[in-house]
């Protein structure tokens, strides 16, 4: 008898120390999950099944995980009463970063490239030239930052910039939108192009 009570007090301290240890390694901040969540009363739910078990004192709600060998996790701390939910928190946190990886995967970079033109004394065969490269960059998909680097007394006639900048706005119209219009910073102006979405062809 005396053995089989030793035994039994054996099995529940590794039990709490095994569901302690759970919430060290698989919790994260966000989230408290089994000894963590604080509250007397919870509205618990078998994510399984999706029973409500409803309004438990939280000894009861843990036992109800302990004794399906899953986790007590507190998803809504502010309700009233807290809402917590019996899952398996490490396959809840694995199949979440698993989404965010694929989400992450999905997006797209979109890389922007930079055209520089030196000075307002640019020709018309220069700035043919100029567009033609952005217009390649923009069907690759690529944003475009176009830079006129301003010399000496040009820094006066930034207006004859913003019509230098329009005019290759206008040149590429067919293949992109003004993102960010021509505005100075120091003596450099700066205007953004962006691809039309439907704009893909080698045109």
């Amino acid at each position: 008898m005396f053995c089989y009570l030793d035994v039994g007090i054996l099995c529940s301290r590794l039990c709490y120390i095994y569901h302690l240890w759970r919430c060290f390694t698989i919790s994260i901040k966000e989230l408290a999950i089994n000894d963590q969540i604080k509250f007397k009363e919870v509205r618990v739910i078998n994510t399984a099944t999706g029973e409500q078990l409803g309004i438990l004192p939280i000894e009861k709600a843990l036992d109800a995980a302990y004794a399906k060998e899953l986790d007590l996790v507190c998803f809504q701390p502010n309700a009233q009463p807290p809402v917590c939910k019996i899952l398996d928190y490490g396959k809840y946190r694995f199949e979440q970063i698993k989404r965010e990886k694929e989400a992450k995967k999905n997006q797209k970079v979109i890389e922007i490239k930079e055209i520089r033109i030196i000075g307002l004394g640019i020709d018309e065969h220069d700035i043919n030239t100029k567009v033609k490269h952005i217009v390649r960059f923009l069907n690759d998909g690529c944003k475009v930052k176009v830079a006129i680097r301003f010399r000496g007394r040009e820094m006066g006639h930034s207006d004859h910039g913003i019509e230098l900048m329009n005019k290759i706005a206008s040149k590429c119209d067919e293949y992109c939108t003004v993102e960010k219009k021509p505005k100075m910073e120091g003596r450099n102006m700066l205007m953004f192009l962006a691809p039309k979405s439907a704009t893909k062809s080698g045109k």
